[in-house]
């Protein structure tokens, strides 16, 4: 599986799956939340609210999938990331199973290529520095024969120099 890293708006990844660092409510929301559902059209959010009835939303650490709307994608994937409590409370733990459940997900519905946002690092306050380490290392420690490419697209210059530092270790 390679992968790769770009600096800019997740909106315009062509990719087959697109990560979403939603809410736990799947209401749309601010940062990447926001900019997808802004993108993506009004279907995200009926479907969002689909699974709000039938399955009251999405915990944290877990992903459920949705029509990518006006996204150049095939599929939208929602996962919910931890908020920074001093990283004793199962924070890396959540913010990995975050990845890891979403790469299944893209996996079960066989889609090959996925992107991934800075998870957890905007108003959830998880150390940007932690939070790639993590991410990078949930990502190499997943085993696909399905999945060929897993592209990081960081929106900020620090978040950015992480990965790039991390990926070249």
């Amino acid at each position: 599986m390679e992968l790769q890293l770009v600096k800019g708006d997740i909106t315009q990844m062509h990719v087959d799956a697109i990560v979403n660092a939603a809410n736990s409510g799947l209401m749309g929301g601010g940062g990447v939340d926001g900019a997808i559902h802004r993108a993506g059209g009004p279907e995200i959010m009926n479907e969002c609210s689909l699974i709000r009835e039938q399955e009251g939303g999405c915990p944290t650490g877990e992903a459920v999938m949705t029509t990518g709307g006006l996204l150049p994608v095939k599929k939208l994937i929602h996962t919910v990331g931890p908020i920074w409590k001093g990283g004793n409370n199962g924070e890396k733990d959540k913010l990995t199973a975050c990845y890891i459940n979403s790469l299944k997900l893209a996996e079960s519905q066989h889609l090959q290529t996925i992107a991934f946002p800075n998870i957890s690092t905007g108003v959830y306050g998880y150390p940007k520095e932690e939070a790639a380490q993590v991410a990078i290392n949930a990502v190499k420690s997943f085993k696909s024969k399905v999945l060929t490419k897993v592209v990081f697209v960081c929106y900020d210059d620090e978040n950015y120099q992480f990965y790039q530092q991390f990926l070249s270790e």
